[in-house]
């Protein structure tokens, strides 16, 4: 079997990361694209609403966990690379819920692996060749930094501290070994924290932007000092492309945005631009409605990536200064209000009430 040289597989891309990427690679490349999501609360086809006409891109409604239906979707599409994004991906929900978790994010990987093998082994010389797995995980596997420690590399060992965490650390695990034992050409990225449009409002940027606008508490956890590196989605995008396109088979790169922020000074920047943005007089400034709540358990203190090796070997370094993107991700929020209130859904509000409304305050 012959694979269709521009057909790509997308898992999970009516999610956040998923939908900027489907959208980026369709603005950029031929061929069909495939999109094969269980359109669970975070997967929104509405995302995806430019495309409706557009003759190359395919939805499919489906579990990654189903391996019958991603047989089919395999041979029918004849695919040459697979991206997979679909994965739960919420560290409180993770708490909250851990088999959901490794459900998705172990079985369902599992399951792809297992079916992409199958397929990949019946392609002629040319396809096996050609044909990529790329597997999206996360810089919440290596665990936590001390203040001073070095950034997290490819090399650093993995100490996942959440069941989300775990699980994707299990995900990554799986991917090495499909590639070791049966020879499947892989590439497995690991990012740090993404922001930008489409992003589901339990995340704590468009938490905040959301919240801010309408005068409701910021709820922060512990004293705020937590660190993370921000890298904007388009850029991750980018990188994931650029991966697909020139990464070493086996290998596995960090992306990250050279953004370290405390999550209080995260919060305190989106008061401002809301502020400016969509001034009021009776909530400015903004920065009052902050309210430190109790800390998630396990919080994870610090993350950051050294991104060296993609920038050197593959030449990608990200484009977008934080300040810059933070902006354009507040205005995005703000003017589609539409959009907002389609995914607010009853099981949305219920979620925020259990997760912070109940947190008492520290």
């Amino acid at each position: 079997m012959t694979v269709s040289t521009n057909n790509i597989l997308v898992t999970g891309g009516a999610g956040f990361i998923g939908s900027n990427f489907v959208l980026h690679w369709l603005a950029q490349r031929g061929g069909q694209l495939i999109n094969l999501d269980v359109l669970s609360y975070a997967g929104n086809p509405e995302n995806l609403a430019s495309l409706r006409d557009d003759r190359r891109y395919k939805l499919v409604h489906g579990d990654i966990c189903d391996a019958s239906l991603v047989n089919t979707v395999l041979r029918e599409h004849r695919p040459s690379a697979i991206v997979h994004f679909a994965a739960e991906s919420h560290v409180d929900r993770s708490i909250a819920d851990p088999g959901a978790f490794i459900r998705t994010n172990v079985q369902g990987t599992f399951t792809l692996l297992e079916q992409a093998k199958q397929y990949w082994l019946t392609l002629d010389d040319a396809g096996r060749k050609s044909f990529r797995f790329l597997h999206v995980s996360t810089d919440e596997v290596y665990g936590s930094l001390g203040p001073q420690d070095a950034a997290f590399c490819e090399t650093t060992a993995y100490a996942p501290n959440s069941p989300y965490a775990a699980s994707k650390a299990a995900s990554d695990h799986l991917v090495r070994a499909y590639h070791h034992t049966f020879g499947l050409p892989v590439l497995t990225t690991n990012c740090s924290n993404n922001y930008g449009p489409f992003q589901f409002p339990e995340k704590l940027i468009p938490l905040m932007i959301l919240n801010a606008l309408e005068g409701k508490p910021l709820p922060v956890y512990g004293d705020g000092g937590n660190v993370r590196d921000w890298l904007f989605v388009e850029d991750h995008c980018s990188a994931i492309r650029t991966v697909l396109d020139r990464g070493r088979v086996g290998q596995t790169y960090n992306i990250g945005g050279n953004s370290e922020r405390k999550n209080l000074d995260v919060v305190t920047a989106i008061c401002d631009i809301v502020d400016e943005l969509r001034p009021d007089a009776a909530l400015t400034p903004r920065r009052r409605l902050i309210q430190f709540v109790k800390d998630r358990p396990g919080h994870d203190r610090r993350y950051a990536i050294d991104a060296s090796k993609i920038e050197h070997e593959l030449g990608w370094k990200p484009t977008e200064q934080f300040e810059d993107g933070l902006r354009k991700t507040v205005a995005w929020y703000l003017e589609h209000a539409g959009w907002v209130e389609s995914v607010r859904t009853g099981a949305y509000l219920e979620w925020i009430r259990q997760n912070y409304e109940q947190r008492t305050s520290r």
